[in-house]
């Protein structure tokens, strides 16, 4: 039955994460970026201003709500998604994308996020104008209400969109205790029981501790603890990585040498077909950039659409400095912490290390800080992956309430506090298998409606640029519901 089941899986994964899946987002990101005429470019400055620039000097940004308020704060948002993004795939993901697909992957991953970043922003706008509150008075948004609202809104499409509506919903439920639990909390005890000689079971009984905590106290309980812990998480990763790379620093000119070169040979790093070694820089490119920022899977924008923001573009830009935060940073100063050790033969893109995955970057940061350097990598994969599962959390709440309504979503909420104790101590080769489907078969039904919609998100986005940017005296566009069309005062 098992092996049934796996092979049945291999197929449809190989179908959500092969060509089809990976050409599908490239293509929704390339449409977005013209639909919206290059925003990410063209508005650099203005989305810089008022994403990292507001942080230091707009209270509006990081002030929390009131307490009766289930809202959370832009950065909360900023955070919550930041949470579920950075992840092991920041780690383990770049270092397999060099390993098998060699340097030039990288230059792959950064399209994929350039691209990425309207593919981000149109979900969180769509996210923020068909968002509506739910029995326990938070803001529910997310794939399955444009689906239902916006797709099924089309004529002839009612019933295409509540199906579709469905399926994202469950896909999402599924791989929330996947690859938004079980597979990261795995990946915690492995690395703690590595580091650390803390048995499996120990770290399980912690994690399943802090969890109850934080996830049975609500989305805000969940924000607060985002909000301090992807800040410190991040720089610390930042901080350890850039001391790597400015000892390394006479190997820098080389790495990027490296990627560049390697992003367009014909040959692998291990001889083979001309055009194997392009093809496999592009496809683990592609793969780890998606992966990585989740961008075109409709899962962040479940928690951008709670924040307390009336302006669909204001949290869309949000979006696009989320996948620059994880992608265009995190993952890149990874790969430059890898290339610049001398674990990589820049000339060839030959591996010379034998570690994979969190090894190769523990073995990469102990050229620099000895023995401490694994277990520098065990606690950032502890932080990152907890995030992952906090993140998550809200995720699969989202769809749970979608389907059964939020009064029932505390059964969600035990159920999945209680499988962190299992994904600590239970092998997950299937499951991480099972994840990445379920995973990416979020993906489709989400990209049907951001394509599908996308004229809606020119025109909300050119709304927004005649009246905050060219000042012009137009009528805003904030939402769907007619009560909540209203500029904020």
């Amino acid at each position: 039955m098992i092996e049934i089941i796996t092979n049945i899986n291999n197929a449809v994964n190989g179908v959500v994460w092969g060509t089809f899946g990976i050409a599908l987002l490239l293509i929704a990101g390339i449409v977005m970026t013209i639909v919206n005429k290059g925003f990410q470019f063209t508005r650099i400055g203005h989305w810089m201003k008022l994403t990292i620039g507001a942080i230091f000097k707009d209270k509006h940004v990081t002030k929390h709500t009131e307490k009766d308020n289930k809202a959370i704060s832009q950065f909360q948002s900023l955070c919550t998604a930041l949470a579920a993004t950075i992840g092991t795939g920041n780690i383990v993901g770049v270092a397999t994308a060099i390993v098998l697909g060699g340097p030039g992957a990288i230059f792959w991953m950064w399209i994929m996020a350039i691209f990425g970043m309207m593919t981000n922003y149109s979900e969180n706008v769509l996210g923020i104008y068909f968002r509506r509150k739910g029995e326990n008075g938070e803001w529910h948004g997310g794939a399955m209400y444009y689906l239902k609202d916006g797709l099924g809104g089309y004529k002839g499409c009612k019933q295409i969109g509540v199906v579709l509506a469905v399926l994202f919903s469950c896909f999402c439920l599924l791989a929330s205790f996947g690859i938004g639990n079980m597979s990261q909390v795995n990946s915690i005890a492995g690395n703690m029981s590595s580091a650390f000689h803390i048995p499996a079971w120990g770290t399980g009984i912690g994690l399943v501790i802090l969890s109850s905590i934080v996830i049975l106290g609500g989305l805000k309980r969940v924000a607060a603890v985002t909000e301090k812990l992807v800040p410190f998480m991040a720089i610390l990763y930042i901080i350890g990585a850039l001391i790597v790379i400015i000892i390394h620093g006479s190997a820098i000119p080389a790495a990027f040498a490296s990627i560049f070169k390697g992003a367009f040979s014909a040959k692998s790093a291990t001889g083979g077909v001309v055009g194997y070694g392009l093809q496999l820089a592009i496809t683990w490119g592609f793969k780890r950039g998606a992966f990585s920022n989740e961008a075109g899977l409709g899962s962040s924008v479940m928690v951008h659409s709670s924040s307390n923001v009336k302006e669909p573009v204001r949290q869309g830009m949000w979006g696009i400095f989320e996948v620059f935060a994880d992608t265009i940073v995190v993952c890149t100063l990874t790969a430059l912490v890898v290339l610049t050790s001398g674990l990589v033969d820049l000339g060839t893109g030959t591996m010379i290390s034998e570690n994979v995955k969190s090894a190769l970057v523990g073995e990469a940061f102990g050229t620099v800080f000895g023995s401490v350097g694994p277990m520098f990598i065990a606690i950032a994969i502890l932080l990152f992956a907890y995030s992952t599962v906090l993140g998550w959390s809200h995720y699969g709440t989202t769809a749970w309430g979608y389907l059964f309504g939020d009064k029932s979503s505390v059964i969600y909420k035990v159920v999945f506090v209680v499988m962190i104790f299992f994904g600590c101590t239970m092998s997950l080769d299937l499951a991480w298998d099972l994840s990445d489907t379920f995973n990416g078969l979020m993906m489709i039904p989400n990209l049907i409606g951001v394509l599908a919609l996308c004229p809606l998100v020119a025109k909300i986005t050119k709304n927004y640029i005649d009246r905050k940017i060219h000042n012009k005296d137009v009528e805003p566009m904030l939402s769907v519901f007619p009560e909540d069309n209203k500029e904020e005062e």
